[in-house]
């Protein structure tokens, strides 16, 4: 598995689990946070790097060799809070313009009716969902089961043990640009790194904020980013929508670059230091002074202007949430959870306030911290960094997917002492009076998932990074 390692728990038993690092290729960072379970099932961090972001926009790569250098330095910096990692692997967000999605429904007639449904025809039934038609230079990036039908039998979350005629399910289908994928991965693998499995940004960060409440209550997941913002939307335990909006913090500057005629990193700077959602929350009679340029005069701003800018655009963003969300249907109250606001973005001051206008729903902060160990520094629970927390998750979903599959095969069975062979070699220990063994399960029982976040975690089809290789990146 990924970046393996060893070292010790409190207790003095062996941590055998491997580092995961997760990196967030964004518009105006990449973030490299490598981690590990603890004997809980939290989160330790091993160690973590940032560098400011040049090469991409909206969430797109279009400068490969800039991005090649700030995920190095990304990298040095990680390597630099801890000098005993050895990295190797990575789980990399994508996100961006071209990210699209669909709906569709696919069905398989089975030929063995009385025997239960194994997990290889519901392998066929997802497999098939990768011949839908989709414009050219596409590729499909996700294929995720909402729910499954079997007969007559509906809103099923797995089929496998059930029997029937004809099995179904409704699936959400992810696509993005071929071409940016590729540039993605050219990026990765010429910073000295493998890409193990790209994660689509918003269902990353879902898992880092989400808890198994959230998931069964309804929850839009809204990360607003530099570039974008990435919308995901969960209702009775389905990913019912995803969405990329094609704005982000990065707009917001430019307006106020543009608006009050001041320089990009001063408008930065006042939109963190001095910014609302809110123009009504603003003072009327607040002003910011910004220094004057090659002898010019300072110049006054008003914070009440600043805010209406801001407000103007975070209003539009919110409107395209609320867009997605009535066409899905759930607009009303239906989402129990109401909205999670993460992301850089999401740290502007009465943010809560607007989208509950605009949206209609009730609002939070997701911080990445649900599954963190305590002890991690103060700088991770920010929700800027919660892609790159959920890409570590996401990594050992699969980890330990692989392990249940085994011993899900395997059972353990003690042997009486009666049935053992007596021992030929003294070395041997005979002083034991059972022997464990693995025997193949010809089949146990299954029992019915209730819906979890650990479920739509293992919804994500892994290794879809093979499928994105091609002849001419091989010298790469």
């Amino acid at each position: 598995m990924t970046n393996e390692q060893t070292n010790t728990f409190d207790n003095g038993a062996v941590n055998n689990n491997p580092v995961i690092v997760g990196l967030d290729i964004g518009t105006t960072k990449i973030a490299a946070i490598a981690g590990r379970k603890n004997e809980y099932g939290k989160l330790e961090i091993l160690g973590f790097g940032r560098a400011n972001s040049n090469g991409v926009q909206h969430g797109m790569v279009l400068n490969i060799d800039q991005t090649i250098k700030a995920i190095q330095t990304a990298l040095e910096n990680c390597y630099a809070s801890n000098p005993n990692l050895a990295l190797s692997e990575v789980y990399v967000g994508i996100a961006g313009h071209h990210i699209k999605s669909l709906q569709t429904r696919g069905d398989i007639v089975r030929q063995n009716t009385e025997e239960e449904i194994r997990q290889e025809e519901i392998d066929r039934l997802i497999a098939d969902q990768y011949r839908t038609y989709i414009p050219a230079g596409d590729q499909i990036i996700d294929v995720i089961p909402q729910e499954f039908t079997v007969d007559n039998f509906q809103n099923i979350p797995n089929p496998i043990g059930y029997s029937g005629v004809k099995v179904g399910a409704n699936f959400h289908i992810i696509t993005g640009d071929k071409t940016a994928i590729r540039n993605i991965n050219r990026s990765v693998e010429k910073a000295g790194l493998k890409t193990q499995d790209l994660v689509l940004q918003p269902l990353a960060s879902a898992a880092a904020v989400m808890c198994d409440q959230d998931l069964e209550a309804g929850v839009a997941i809204v990360d607003i980013g530099g570039g974008t913002t990435d919308l995901a939307v969960f209702y009775e335990g389905i990913l019912k929508h995803t969405a990329v909006i094609p704005f982000g913090g990065e707009n917001i500057t430019n307006d106020i670059k543009n608006g009050l005629g001041v320089l990009k990193t001063q408008a930065e700077q006042m939109k963190v230091q001095f910014g609302s959602a809110l123009s009504d929350e603003a003072k009327a009679n607040a002003f910011i002074t910004i220094p004057g340029l090659r002898g010019m005069p300072p110049k006054e701003i008003s914070v009440k202007n600043l805010a209406g800018i801001i407000q103007a655009r975070m209003s539009e963003i919110m409107d395209f949430v609320s867009y997605h969300l009535k066409q899905v249907g759930l607009d009303t109250r239906l989402l129990n959870g109401g909205v999670i606001l993460t992301g850089g973005g999401s740290q502007l001051k009465h943010l809560i306030q607007l989208t509950e206008y605009v949206t209609g729903l009730n609002a939070r902060i997701g911080y990445p911290n649900e599954h963190l160990a305590s002890g991690h520094i103060d700088e991770l629970t920010k929700p800027m960094y919660s892609t790159c927390i959920g890409l570590i998750l996401k990594g050992y979903n699969d980890y330990e997917n692989k392990n249940k599959q085994f011993e899900e095969k395997f059972r353990r069975v003690q042997v009486p002492a009666s049935l053992q062979q007596p021992a030929v070699d003294e070395k041997l220990d005979t002083a034991t009076a059972e022997e464990t063994v693995f025997v193949e399960d010809s089949g146990m029982p299954k029992v019915k998932e209730r819906k979890s976040l650990k479920t739509f975690m293992d919804s994500f089809k892994n290794g879809l990074i093979d499928l994105f290789k091609e002849e001419g990146d091989a010298h790469l």
